[in-house]
């Protein structure tokens, strides 16, 4: 049974400290041997929390695998903006807007993770995280813009999408 550690790192900056260092170093894995390969897988992701797992592939010779996964919808949402964070009071003073193009681009990178059935509960979904964080969508509210997915106001952005 291969051993697996999971843990969550900047994009291209994970170090031999904590939580990386302390998780797998008990596993007798070459710690900066590890720690290289998921700067290489994670690179693309700089500035982002990423989910990786490391996978103890043969204990004995010390070989592993690591997955990447892709880092949650908050962060996608941050880096399409720009912006350091979600707004602390999201109602009254939001920190950006999402075109629709971009709430379908997050919503396919996160396809895979979410329970959604089709690319537009998807959309609502990264909508839902966005107004959470304090960020309209076309310059509308969110829910608002929920209500108009639902009303096939943006099929024809869907349509050339899916």
């Amino acid at each position: 049974m291969p051993q697996v550690v999971e843990v969550l790192v900047e994009g291209g900056k994970a170090s031999p400290g904590p939580p990386l260092g302390p998780a797998i170093g008990p596993l007798g894995l070459n710690v900066k041997q590890v720690v290289d390969e998921i700067n290489k897988a994670t690179k693309d992701f700089a500035g982002m929390q990423v989910p990786v797992k490391i996978i103890v592939t043969d204990p004995k010779k010390k070989t592993f695998e690591i997955e990447v996964g892709v880092p949650p919808v908050s962060q996608l949402i941050k880096k399409e903006l720009g912006v350091p964070k979600g707004s602390s009071e999201p109602v009254h003073s939001p920190v950006g807007n999402l075109t629709m193009e971009q709430v379908i681009r997050i919503a396919k990178a996160k396809a895979d993770q979410m329970l959604a059935a089709d690319l537009k509960a998807a959309a609502k979904e990264v909508i839902g995280t966005a107004l959470s964080m304090g960020v309209t969508v076309e310059g509308k509210d969110p829910r608002e813009v929920q209500k108009e997915i639902d009303e096939g106001v943006y099929d024809e952005i869907f349509a050339k999408e899916e």
